[in-house]
């Protein structure tokens, strides 16, 4: 491929999102585990959650529904996309589940390959992407973030159990040589503390484990570490906080969304939230949201956003962009 001679922009036209039919109230949840709608809604602000058949619903299905969403509404084809990342830490298989949704979306001429960053894979996807379509190397990116988090959860601990959600959310990326609406990220990882948020590989059972976490010190690191995220990628953009019109984190936990918020002195009524209808999806929770936005009316052409992850790892990072 001959090296281009100029860097191109990037625009994000496009969007879309799949949640499975089957809801999990936390009442249907407390019939399972020792807790309450009262005791996870004042603690998290989840009150249901999807769930995917898992007789029925692979993650390669989610993911294609979302995927194929989001390309007509960039009003492209399969055929038109060039590159496939599905950032995703459920695959369908270890080896990787990209090419079965290149497969299922029938976009032959995608290369396509996973990324694993947990609930920061969305962002982190993000930021891959921009680099693969500045350098010239693609012109049409399709970014997944999707995750089945269901099929790693203890049922029997409330801890965890009571958090995560299924569901996938999808954008297209594409070049422009007259526009560039992808304007700064911040991208940090701390493995020192790897040891907060697991699904690790035991070896005594030859299997993976089920999720473990730490939910207190990850919700002390989210709060002191994502806003310092945020205001740098900010800064590398030449924008400060007042000119967020949207600001969408990763649905963890309502009480972090309210503390980021209020840290950086942003509107509440600024900061996406849909925790409620669906938990922690993991990397589906932002293109999840920002599908919801877009097609409610909520985000408009030109509005400014700072998507955020954060999670295992740890890892987390922030990328502002203006939208269309």
């Amino acid at each position: 491929m001959q090296k281009p001679d100029v860097s191109y922009g990037v625009r994000i036209i496009g969007c879309g999102s799949y949640a499975p039919e089957q809801v999990m109230t936390n009442d249907e949840l407390s019939q399972r585990v020792d807790t309450s709608d009262e005791w996870i809604a004042s603690r998290t602000g989840i009150r249901a959650r999807r769930i995917a058949d898992p007789t029925k619903q692979s993650l390669t299905d989610l993911a294609t529904l979302a995927a194929a969403q989001a390309i007509e509404s960039a009003n492209l084809t399969p055929q038109d996309i060039d590159l496939i990342i599905l950032a995703t830490s459920t695959t369908d298989d270890l080896f990787g589940t990209a090419a079965r949704v290149q497969r299922s979306l029938k976009a032959d001429r995608a290369v396509a390959f996973d990324l694993s960053a947990a609930c920061s894979g969305f962002v982190f996807g993000l930021v891959t992407a921009s680099q693969f379509i500045r350098s010239g190397a693609y012109q049409n990116v399709l970014l997944i973030g999707a995750d089945i988090m269901s099929r790693w959860v203890d049922w029997s601990d409330r801890g965890t159990c009571i958090l995560f959600g299924d569901g996938a959310g999808a954008v297209v990326l594409q070049a422009s040589p007259q526009q560039d609406n992808f304007l700064g990220f911040e991208l940090r990882t701390n493995g020192q503390d790897n040891s907060l948020l697991n699904l690790s590989y035991n070896s005594d059972r030859s299997s993976f484990d089920y999720i473990t976490m730490n939910g207190k010190e990850v919700y002390r690191f989210a709060v002191k570490m994502v806003p310092e995220a945020i205001e740098k990628s900010l800064h590398r953009s030449n924008l400060t906080t007042a000119d967020i019109d949207w600001l969408i984190l990763h649905q963890a936990n309502q009480r972090i969304l309210d503390a980021v918020g209020d840290r950086l002195g942003i509107d509440r009524a600024k900061v996406i939230s849909n925790i409620a209808n669906y938990g922690n999806t993991s990397a589906a929770s932002i293109p999840l949201a920002l599908d919801e936005s877009v097609r409610s009316g909520k985000i408009q052409a030109n509005d400014l956003i700072v998507a955020v992850g954060f999670g295992a790892g740890l890892s987390w990072g922030a990328a502002a962009f203006r939208w269309g």
